[in-house]
C-alpha cells in the first residue's frame, strides 16, 4: 500500500477555539512538509482555495455561512510547490484540488502550469513529478468574480446542471492546452442540455419551457445548446517546451462520462474520498481499466488517490486503552467542528458517518481499520491537520504513522 499525506492550511478554530495567524500557519505547514519528506510520504497533496471564506458569510447567498475562519490559505498552489520541492528532497507534490473555473479559468492554470514545469524540468536529473488535481471547486462563490455565473434566464433556472458542463468545456480546453496544441473555442465541446443532465423530469420540464418562451420557440425543444463559455481565436500557451513526463494529471469529478471524456485527451487519473461507498470505488476502477488514455499505461489501483482522516493517539504517557479513548475523543471534538461550521448544526447521524471513514485510534486499531477497509494495492491520502493546529503533536502524528502503523500494514514490521 502507498501512502501520501493532505495538507490542508487551515485557518479555523480548533478545539480550543484558538486560530493562529497566517505566519504561523505557514510556517507550520512547511515544518510538516519537511517532516514528511523525512518519513517517507509518496506525494504531498495541498488543498487549494481562493478568496475570504470569512467575508464571503456577508454575500447575499452565501455557500458556507458558518464555517469560521479560512477554509483554506493556499490561493496559489503552483508558488506553493515551488518552495515546497526545495525543501525537500524525494516527496512529489500535489494540487488537490486546483479549481481551473478561478483565477483566470483553464488557459491561465495551463499556462502558469507548463511554466512551472518548464523551471522544473531545466536540472535534467529531475524525476518529482508535479501532481496537478484539478476540479470545478468545491465552493462557488471562489469561481463568480471570474464570470462563471448565469448569462441569461434559462442558464440561471439550469445552473445546478450547466455549471458542470461549462466545468467540462473548460476541463477540454485544459487539458489539450496542456498537451501542447493549438486551439480555437469552435475546437471544443459544444454544450448541449437534454433530460440526462437534470436530477428529475420537473427539474427538467422547468428549463424546456423557460428556454421555449426566452428564445421564442414555436415548440418545446429536446435539447437545449447554450453559448461556449469560454471563446477565442487560435492559442497555444508557452512555454511548450518542458518535460511532459514530470506531469500527472487527476480529475476530481464524480461524473462518469468526464471520466472518460478526459482520457480523450491525455492520461487523466482520478480523486475519491474516504466516504465514497465501496461499490462505487469499485465501479470506478473498473471503469478505469477500459478507459484510461493509452499513454498512461495499464491502470493501477494506486492511480486513485484516497482521502483519510487519521486520528492517531501515540502519546507516551498514555496506555494502550487510553490512547484509543482520547483518539475517539479528538475525532468526535474535530469532526463536530466540521459539520458544524459547514452547515450550522451538528446532525449525529453525518457526525457518525465521518467518524465511521475516518481512521482513529492507538497504532494497532488504525493498522486493523485500514486493513479492513482498503486494497493492499491502494493509495492513501492521509489527512493529519485535520482542525488541528498543535504542529508538534501532528508531527508525532506523522512520524507514530509511517514508523508504527506502515510497516504492520505492508508487513515489514
Amino acid at each position: 500500500m502507498e501512502f501520501d499525506i493532505f495538507f490542508s492550511i487551515s485557518q479555523t478554530p480548533d478545539s480550543s477555539e484558538r486560530t493562529p495567524s497566517e505566519s504561523e500557519m505557514f510556517s507550520n505547514f512547511f515544518d510538516q512538509v519537511k517532516t514528511a519528506d523525512n518519513l517517507g510520504f509518496g506525494v504531498g497533496w495541498v488543498a487549494q482555495a481562493h478568496l475570504s471564506t470569512e467575508v464571503q458569510k456577508g454575500n447575499k447567498k452565501p455557500v458556507v455561512p458558518h464555517y469560521p475562519g479560512e477554509v483554506g490559505l493556499c490561493t496559489d498552489f503552483v508558488q506553493v510547490a515551488h518552495k515546497m520541492f526545495s525543501i525537500t528532497k524525494s516527496m512529489e507534490v500535489g494540487s488537490a484540488v486546483m479549481s481551473i473555473l478561478a483565477s483566470g479559468g483553464p488557459i491561465s492554470h495551463a499556462e502558469r502550469i507548463g511554466s512551472f514545469l518548464t523551471l522544473h524540468g531545466m536540472d535534467k536529473n529531475e524525476k518529482r513529478k508535479l501532481h496537478i488535481g484539478y476540479s470545478a471547486g468545491r465552493f462557488e462563490f471562489m469561481a463568480r468574480p471570474y464570470g462563471i455565473v448565469p448569462r441569461d434566464p434559462v442558464e440561471e433556472l439550469a445552473w445546478p446542471a450547466l455549471r458542470g458542463q461549462i466545468f467540462a468545456e473548460a476541463s477540454e480546453i485544459f487539458l489539450r492546452l496542456l498537451n501542447g496544441e493549438t486551439i480555437s473555442s469552435q475546437d471544443i465541446r459544444k454544450t448541449i442540455l437534454t433530460r440526462t443532465n437534470f436530477y428529475s423530469d420537473e427539474d427538467w420540464e422547468r428549463v424546456q419551457s423557460k428556454a421555449q418562451e426566452f428564445r421564442d420557440l414555436k415548440i418545446t425543444p429536446d435539447k437545449i445548446e447554450i453559448n461556449r463559455r469560454y471563446q477565442f481565436e487560435d492559442i497555444k500557451t508557452i512555454p511548450q517546451d518542458w518535460r511532459q513526463e514530470l506531469l500527472n494529471v487527476v480529475i476530481g469529478s464524480h461524473d462518469k462520462n468526464l471520466q472518460i471524456e478526459a482520457n480523450k485527451w491525455r492520461p487523466v487519473q482520478v480523486f475519491n474520498l474516504s466516504i465514497t461507498p465501496p461499490h462505487i470505488i469499485e465501479e470506478t476502477h473498473e471503469r478505469f481499466t477500459t478507459n484510461y488514455h493509452k499513454d498512461g499505461g495499464a491502470w493501477k489501483r494506486s492511480m486513485m488517490p484516497r482521502t483519510i482522516m487519521v486520528f492517531l493517539n501515540d502519546e507516551a504517557d498514555l496506555t494502550s486503552k487510553e490512547k484509543s479513548l482520547v483518539a475517539r475523543q479528538e475525532a468526535k471534538s474535530a469532526l463536530s467542528i466540521y459539520w458544524n461550521a459547514l452547515e450550522g448544526t451538528i446532525d449525529p447521524n453525518k457526525l457518525e458517518k465521518a467518524t465511521d471513514n475516518a481512521v482513529i485510534g492507538n497504532v494497532q486499531e488504525v493498522v486493523e481499520q485500514i486493513n479492513a477497509r482498503f486494497n493492499s494495492d491502494d493509495r492513501l491520502m492521509c489527512w493529519f491537520d485535520f482542525f488541528n493546529h498543535d504542529n508538534e503533536r501532528v508531527k508525532r502524528n506523522m512520524t507514530a504513522f509511517m514508523n508504527k502503523v506502515v510497516p504492520r500494514i505492508n508487513g515489514d514490521a
